[in-house]
């Protein structure tokens, strides 16, 4: 049908051939075709950036829950007279000789008497959650490069995470608590990119590198709030934990439902114009929507030709094209390294000789400054360069992390913060880097295929952990090294910084064969 729309129809402006392919010269972009409708940056985009934001609130919460829930309670001798003392090994010591400190409810270790299990035992539920999450982001990532969209899939991963936390207090032993987190890491996979991944394209490209960070924010407050409020429920059972970070999810959850809007752009690849238009009116300012249209006609975008009606051919694309799979081994191998510190270093807090309350908090804080040097300084990072440098700096410091000792106790937490925030920044950016790499018909895929080598990281965190506490292991000594090593793939990866995105494989393939 013809388009008699109120969006822009004014023509391209000038593009050097380095950004854009020579159809550019003729015809409008789908991408500057879009900006120049909606601008840069507007109120109603800032809404529905933050309302789509607040969900990693939620997703931070889940992630990093075990920490307290599972914590090894603390304990303390009723009789030194049957061989206890503040060293013994409570295994092979007798029950009535020592108590916990804490009523046993409070931990899922003291009450299942998980106190004497193995390592694998122990660390079993975190690394459902993990594996949940693996196996979620590899059948659900397409979902919202194919058939369900972004909000769609943001929508239905946040209410399953939230209603599976829920049904979490149910649990009567460790493996009802197992498989319910399973689910619940299998909800939450594609949380973080359809959250990620709609927010960016819903902006001018001016603005994608901060407006990425937003979530970034809204992770941290999420991270954030796990100590206040286990702090808060100090001596409660530990399902209270559950059921106050569940419920606020499940209200978001229908937020999502009836607020958030679709993007623009996956609507418009898969031929939905009209909704896509509706969309862009509703967000675009008055002073960019008041007079000109656009006919999306003149519009230089080709569908793609790969599409077969099966929801992993984004991924077969992904696998089959050499240039892309170029792209993608590398910021998996990445990602892998990042993850083993991202999710294994607040997991092994409760290993070093500091307050778990207060090395949480700090751990959370330190991904506010992350957050911030992300955002002021995103337009002017190489990104190859930082993602190498970040890496390694965060091996260093977590290798420094295992040194014995009195002297270094005291300076274990230093180097564990320097660590973690310099694994924060390096996340931020290769989480950018990535939806650079890759165009819209299947940067959600990307993303996600991203983010499970990052999960894939953290499934194996809690059982380095675990043995790190019953057989002295250094968990932070194996983290470090596997974070400098991945981190060295980035001189694979070409640099991306001020580059325009491309929307379909075609368009991406014909970049980078005139490069």
């Amino acid at each position: 049908m013809a388009n008699s729309t109120p969006l822009l129809s004014q023509p391209n402006l000038a593009e050097s051939e380095s950004t854009h392919p020579p159809l550019e010269k003729h015809h409008p972009s789908l991408d500057s075709s879009i900006e120049r409708y909606i601008g840069d940056f507007g109120w109603a985009q800032f809404f529905q950036i933050l309302l789509v934001s607040f969900a990693w609130l939620f997703d931070a919460q889940q992630t990093f829950i075990s920490v307290f829930t599972d914590a090894y309670p603390t304990w303390h001798c009723t009789s030194h007279q049957l061989g206890c003392n503040s060293v013994s090994n409570i295994c092979y010591i007798p029950k009535n000789s020592w108590a916990w400190d804490w009523p046993s409810y409070t931990s899922i270790i003291s009450e299942w008497n998980l106190q004497c299990s193995s390592s694998i035992i122990t660390g079993l539920p975190a690394s459902s959650f993990f594996m949940g999450c693996l196996v979620g982001g590899f059948v659900l990532a397409t979902l919202a490069d194919s058939s369900l969209g972004r909000k769609n899939m943001l929508f239905l991963s946040c209410l399953t995470m939230s209603l599976s936390s829920l049904l979490t207090v149910f649990s009567t032993n460790i493996w009802a608590y197992s498989a319910l987190k399973l689910v619940c890491g299998f909800g939450r996979a594609t949380i973080g990119t359809c959250a990620l991944v709609l927010t960016i394209e819903l902006v001018g490209k001016r603005w994608r590198g901060q407006v990425g960070v937003i979530g970034f924010f809204f992770f941290t407050i999420g991270f954030l709030s796990l100590p206040a409020i286990a702090y808060w429920n100090k001596g409660s059972s530990w399902r209270s934990l559950y059921l106050w970070t569940s419920i606020p999810g499940i209200l978001y959850s229908m937020l999502v439902h009836f607020f958030v809007c679709e993007s623009p752009r996956w609507l418009f690849v898969h031929g939905r114009k009209e909704e896509a238009v509706a969309i862009l009116k509703s967000i675009a300012p008055p002073s960019h929507s008041g007079g000109s249209t656009l006919s999306f006609s003149g519009v230089s975008f080709e569908q793609e030709t790969w599409h077969n009606g099966n929801v992993y051919s984004a991924i077969t694309i992904l696998v089959q094209k050499k240039w892309a799979f170029k792209r993608l081994s590398p910021v998996m191998v990445i990602a892998f390294g990042i993850g083993m510190v991202y999710y294994g270093m607040p997991l092994g807090l409760g290993n070093l000789p500091f307050n778990l309350y207060l090395s949480v908090t700090f751990n959370a804080l330190s991904e506010i400054p992350s957050s911030l040097f992300t955002i002021l300084l995103i337009g002017k990072l190489n990104r190859k360069f930082s993602v190498l440098a970040f890496t390694t700096i965060s091996g260093i410091f977590s290798i420094m992390c295992a040194l014995k000792g009195k002297e270094w106790a005291r300076l274990q937490i230093g180097f564990e913060l320097v660590s973690f925030f310099s694994a924060c920044f390096a996340f931020s950016i290769l989480l950018i880097f990535t939806i650079e790499l890759f165009p819209t018909s299947v940067r959600n895929s990307a993303t996600s295929l991203v983010r499970q080598a990052l999960v894939l990281g953290g499934v194996f965190s809690p059982t380095l952990v675990a043995a790190e506490r019953r057989n002295g292991i250094s968990s932070y000594a194996v983290f470090g090294l596997v974070i400098g090593c991945c981190g060295l793939f980035a001189v694979c990866l070409p640099e991306t910084r001020g580059r325009a995105l491309c929307d379909t494989m075609d368009e991406e393939e014909h970049r980078e064969s005139s490069l």
